[in-house]
């Protein structure tokens, strides 16, 4: 069975500071400086006045003049989430994790851990939140999304086993649910223009019918009304590094690339980096207007080169939406370790010289003294090979 935790508007929560910041009346989030200018995550309050997430910002503040706006917190909301998933692991799961709010994993494994019952693996989940989170278990993972949505805060819902049964159970589901999955998120609004409301008269439909008309998304769609789902993907745990800097005043331009030079430097010589190359990086701000701002780098090649990794970050500060005062570097991914060795051409000849004395001391020191040969010219006319070049002892 797979088990759905599910915590509605997590990203809305967040930003406001939790469950009382949500009682104090409609709010929503803010869109995002430089984007379309449409709502995030909107509170049960705001939805009570026709508000809805997505919706244009003039309509909403024409529906509901007292609907407060709050700026978004990705970076908060990312590592709220991760504490959360890092809580669940501890009690044994394996877990899958697309957008944070939603979490999946295995109940199979765990029953012997938690009383030998499905029950007991809820009531350790449920445990580890510490937050009134809604709770689906189900066999297949979009089945337990459907059930999760269906559940209270303090009772968990259960769909049946079967593929009949479970069928049976999703077909008065709306197809709205089909939203929360990215293979199908676009054909809800589609299905609802052709007079499709739920999940049992998209069942219904032939399958030819709908491959031609949506493609692969509408095969998958079909699976997921009869209950039908791919394995879950556990996430692998991930070993995080990160430098923050506090800048004194609002930064932007070339102060932030500064501050950014400073941080690669300061992450490469991290002593747990222990010489490995770095992947993927998150690059994080606090912005002054209140909010942050979040982005996710993976390198084509493992890199430990800091001015290479300049080139590549340096071009995404021009993505902020605003000033700054924090700035964050964090290294989630690591490749091999890479050598230290450095061009010859690029030192002083001093430098050159030493470096190049002490290879040959250490070459000898191994292979003997023929270790390391001069090679110099005897006859460069010649037809012989042989008698072009000839070796000696190099001398330093």
């Amino acid at each position: 069975m797979v088990i759905c935790v599910l915590i509605s508007r997590f990203a809305l929560r967040v930003a406001v500071g939790g469950r009382l910041g949500l009682a104090e009346g409609p709010v929503a989030l803010a869109p995002e400086p430089g984007s379309e200018a449409v709502l995030g995550e909107v509170s049960s309050a705001a939805e009570a006045f026709g508000v809805r997430p997505g919706m244009r910002l003039g309509e909403a503040m024409a529906r509901c003049p007292q609907l407060r706006l709050i700026p978004s917190d990705p970076v908060g909301a990312a590592d709220a989430w991760d504490s959360l998933l890092t809580r669940l692991e501890q009690i044994g799961a394996e877990v899958e994790s697309r957008a944070p709010g939603t979490v999946w994993f295995e109940a199979d494994g765990l029953r012997n851990l938690h009383g030998g019952s499905v029950e007991g693996v809820v009531a350790a989940a449920r445990r580890a939140f510490k937050h009134p989170v809604r709770i689906g278990v189900a066999p297949a993972r979009f089945a337990a999304f459907a059930a999760a949505t269906r559940a209270r805060s303090r009772r968990a819902e259960i769909a049946p086993r079967g593929h009949a049964a479970l069928a049976a159970y999703l077909a008065p589901l709306p197809v709205d649910l089909l939203a929360a999955r990215p293979e199908t998120a676009a054909l809800a609004p589609l299905l609802r223009r052709f007079g499709i409301e739920t999940l049992g008269e998209l069942a219904a439909l032939p399958r030819p019918a709908l491959a031609d008309r949506f493609g692969s998304a509408g095969i998958v769609a079909v699976d997921f009304a009869h209950g039908r789902d791919s394995r879950l993907i556990a996430r692998q745990p991930l070993e995080r590094l990160e430098e923050k800097l506090e800048l004194s005043e609002a930064a932007d331009g070339s102060q932030l690339e500064r501050a950014l030079e400073l941080l690669i430097d300061r992450l490469l010589a991290r002593r747990e980096r222990r010489g490995r190359t770095v992947r993927s990086v998150v690059m994080s701000a606090r912005l002054v207007e209140g909010g942050t701002w979040r982005t996710r780098l993976t390198f084509r090649e493992a890199l430990a080169d800091s001015r290479r990794m300049r080139l590549v970050l340096t071009p995404k500060l021009a993505e902020l939406p605003a000033p700054a005062d924090a700035l964050l570097l964090r290294a989630e991914g690591f490749g091999p370790a890479a050598g230290e060795q450095k061009s010859l051409l690029e030192e002083p000849h001093a430098v050159r010289s030493a470096r190049l004395r002490e290879a040959v001391r250490q070459a000898r020191a191994v292979a003997g003294p023929d270790a390391a040969l001069r090679v110099f010219t005897i006859d460069p006319h010649s037809r012989v090979p042989e008698r072009r070049l000839g070796l000696a002892p190099w001398d330093p």
